[in-house]
């Protein structure tokens, strides 16, 4: 098969994979320095096109054969898709060219499972090491991990990729078995603890005499992506999974996927997708976890879904009504940044303003809040909400967002 058909197979059959986002990679150029790329200056572009692609990295799969066969994926054993593979060879001159023809900064690879877990990941790591070491690459690398693979393949994976990636695919160990049966989420968790624990030896390593600590495996971190709507699994069962994910391995990100059916799908998993409305409303919830301090119990009190028409931190307000108002001038800003329409840097700068002046209503509206949804939960020097205010429910009617309109191509 000519390369160039490879290619488009290859790229395709790739775009389902959403955890390429390339934050927190290491700063490395070869300015005055032997090698080619860099994971600076231009940047990595974090933009996806409508189909999912990443348009700045080169996001391909080493192969779509696989053994393995998992009913919401296109490229299960079982599909009759049109397969192609790449050799070690062919990545490397891909990745190179499109590289030195500033198509792309960096490269994100994933693969099916090919001979077995530990031949896939080697060939994957051959690669990245092929492009650090043969040809000084300084790039950004996002490699995906095979699960089942030996440990020291995954930390040799981290040892050249910035960042790495295992996909957990569904949140409950019930939900592999019926759609994933060759998978399992403790597999899964000990690929993920191979890279935790690698950057925590790492952390408290002692450094060297001339001050310098050894290379961090995956300076980037790991991340990893659950399809949303393949199984029955609650949006607090996906939360839940996610927090402790978190918690546990340090992940940088969780990525949310709605899945999408796919021609010719077995009768186990849906023919219909889920709103895409569920997946927005989890990245929402996923955001107000790692940043705000939420937890996702109590995002989700009471209920095992978030609701569609309110986001989720206006949700959460609206169900503790006994938290507010707050006054802007006096309260701590962990608590003014769970006012909604007001993010954290807003929060930020309202306490810095505060030290020189008392706060006043107009001054969420010079910082862009959005003040629509803050101004029943505040109290400024010159606002107070009315003491008869609505009750949550009038209340979620009147702040819901608004449903968007299909705009006409001629107006």
């Amino acid at each position: 098969m000519e390369l160039i058909a490879k290619l488009s197979l290859l790229a395709d059959a790739a775009k389902y994979d959403a955890s390429c986002a390339s934050s927190a990679a290491p700063k490395r150029n070869s300015r005055n320095r032997e090698g080619l790329g860099a994971s600076t200056g231009g940047g990595i572009c974090h933009s996806y096109t409508p189909d999912g692609r990443c348009v700045a990295l080169l996001k391909i799969l080493l192969t779509n054969f696989c053994l393995y066969d998992c009913q919401y994926c296109i490229n299960r054993r079982s599909s009759d898709v049109p397969r192609a593979r790449f050799s070690v060879d062919e990545v490397v001159r891909l990745t190179l060219d499109f590289y030195q023809r500033n198509y792309v900064s960096g490269l994100f690879l994933s693969s099916g499972i090919i001979r077995s877990p530990d031949y896939t990941m080697e060939q994957l790591v051959a690669v990245a090491r092929s492009l650090r070491e043969q040809h000084q690459f300084r790039g950004y690398i996002h490699l995906k991990t095979i699960p089942e693979a030996d440990p020291a393949l995954v930390a040799a994976a981290g040892r050249y990729a910035d960042r790495v990636s295992v996909n957990i695919e569904l949140p409950r160990q019930e939900g592999l078995q019926r759609l994933a049966p060759e998978k399992s989420l403790s597999t899964i968790h000990s690929a993920m603890g191979v890279i935790h624990q690698a950057g925590e030896t790492h952390r408290h390593a002692t450094p060297s005499f001339s001050g310098r600590k050894p290379a961090r495996l995956a300076p980037a971190g790991q991340s990893t992506q659950m399809i949303v709507g393949a199984d029955d699994s609650s949006d607090a069962q996906v939360l839940t999974t996610a927090e402790n994910l978190y918690q546990r391995f340090k992940l940088r990100r969780v990525y949310y996927s709605a899945y999408s059916p796919i021609p010719g799908a077995p009768g186990t998993v849906p023919h219909q997708p889920p709103p895409l409305l569920r997946e927005h409303r989890l990245y929402q919830a996923d955001h107000l976890i790692r940043l705000y301090g939420f937890g996702a119990g109590e995002l989700l009190a009471g209920t095992t879904t978030l609701a569609l028409d309110l986001d989720p931190k206006l949700a959460w307000a609206l169900n503790h009504r006994d938290q507010f108002p707050v006054d802007l001038n006096l309260a701590p800003e962990q608590l003014i940044a769970r006012v909604p329409g007001i993010g954290l840097r807003s929060a930020q700068r309202l306490v810095m303003l505060r030290r020189r002046r008392a706060v006043c209503f107009d001054d969420l509206v010079r910082l862009r809040c959005v003040v629509r949804k803050a101004q029943p939960f505040i109290v400024t020097r010159d606002y107070r909400p009315s003491r008869a205010e609505p009750e949550s429910a009038r209340l979620a009617r009147q702040l819901r967002d608004p449903v968007p309109e299909q705009l006409g191509l001629w107006g």
